[in-house]
């Protein structure tokens, strides 16, 4: 299959899938509050069987379902996620039991889960996390902090990268499934730009044992970096959805609205700011998905596309996001409108689950070693 055509069946699905954000996960979307976990939302994710889609499904079908949601709710394509995240090495490199107790629960929507990776001092430099495992007796306390962490502090499971041999950089990094209830785990809110909960956890020498980990001692890197290289193309396409949603309310809006004794469409300035919109989120779209399908192809390139489709995803949909807001003028500044709720939106994917700068820092790096 070419990378650039969709099977009838797959664009039906991704019909179907805005027909359901609009008209059965928008309305909780509205009635949660910004900055925490809408459970019911989460919820109807589950009841709709899209997060046990995430976990069956491969990378393109993962980037259709975000970008499809995104069009019409990113506060539900955000949700789902965040579950596919927190939960993908759990699913992945998770024993039978870590999954038979774990998975159900997040698919269903019961249990929230969260990925966390950065810290203070750790954000873009992954492999200098600092957050100690120091050895006791059968297994390891877990202290320090991490930061920056979506769905924190009121996800039910997380799972957490902490440093099991000093001095040994990525290769000295274990995961860990932490539940919330562990004792000495605690977290709070941190008010964001970005609309979607994120938190901080503190660690004060919370237990873990062998049942915990989640692969293999010192081996946790390779699983964060799995992960990543799954959800980097899919953070694309949900940026890929909001420079959409951006683009269809700039074309309603400039075909209509009077200017100069005609409407915004027939200035020439306004038509070929719209046509560059429409065509850089056209190249994004299809870079995200090459690499979603190198991905589910097993490509030896997986690392490279991911962070192309990541990095000119995210800043296209800034471009476009802001291009419609000029467009749009006063009204799209006003706190309810679509696009200023994309303005708060779009700027976080550029940073998350690796910075633009690190992202050409890798492409950089698979370039010099092919």
């Amino acid at each position: 299959m070419p990378v650039f055509s969709l099977e009838p069946e797959r664009t039906a699905w991704c019909e179907e899938l805005r027909v359901l954000a609009a008209e059965r996960l928008r309305p909780l979307a509205e009635k949660g509050e910004p900055g925490r976990v809408n459970r019911p939302l989460v919820a109807a994710l589950g009841e709709l069987g899209l997060l046990a889609r995430v976990f069956g499904a491969g990378a393109l079908d993962l980037c259709l379902m975000r970008e499809s949601l995104a069009r019409e709710c990113t506060e539900a394509e955000t949700a789902l996620a965040l579950q596919g995240l927190g939960a993908h090495p759990v699913a992945a490199s998770g024993t039978p039991e870590q999954r038979a107790r774990w998975l159900p629960e997040v698919t269903a929507g019961r249990a929230v889960a969260a990925f966390a990776l950065s810290e203070p001092d750790a954000g873009s430099d992954a492999a200098a996390l600092a957050l100690e495992a120091a050895p006791d007796g059968e297994g390891w306390r877990l202290s320090g902090e991490k930061c920056w962490i979506s769905n924190a502090p009121e996800a039910d499971l997380h799972t957490v990268f902490a440093r099991t041999t000093p001095g040994a950089a990525a290769r000295g990094v274990t995961a860990f499934l932490v539940p919330a209830d562990r004792p000495g785990l605690t977290g709070r809110r941190l008010e964001m730009l970005s609309p979607h909960p994120i938190g901080s956890l503190r660690f004060d020498g919370v237990p873990v044992t062998r049942a915990d980990v989640l692969g293999e001692v010192d081996r946790g890197f390779r699983v964060a970096m799995t992960t990543l290289n799954l959800f980097r193309p899919s953070v694309g396409a949900f940026a890929v959805g909001m420079a959409q949603a951006a683009l269809d309310a700039t074309l309603a809006h400039t075909a209509r609205r009077p200017a100069f004794g005609g409407v915004l469409k027939d200035l020439q300035a306004v038509a070929h700011q719209v046509a560059e919109m429409a065509t850089r989120t056209e190249a994004a779209r299809l870079l995200v998905y090459a690499a979603a399908a190198a991905y589910d192809e097993g490509a030896g390139d997986v690392p490279k596309r991911a962070a192309m489709a990541k990095l000119l995803a995210t800043e296209t949909a800034q471009y476009v996001v802001d291009a419609a807001v000029q467009l749009h003028g006063a009204r799209a500044l006003q706190r309810g409108h679509l696009l200023e709720h994309l303005y708060r939106e779009v700027r976080a994917p550029r940073i998350y689950e690796g910075a633009t700068e690190v992202q050409r820092t890798i492409i950089a790096k698979e370039l010099y070693a092919s």
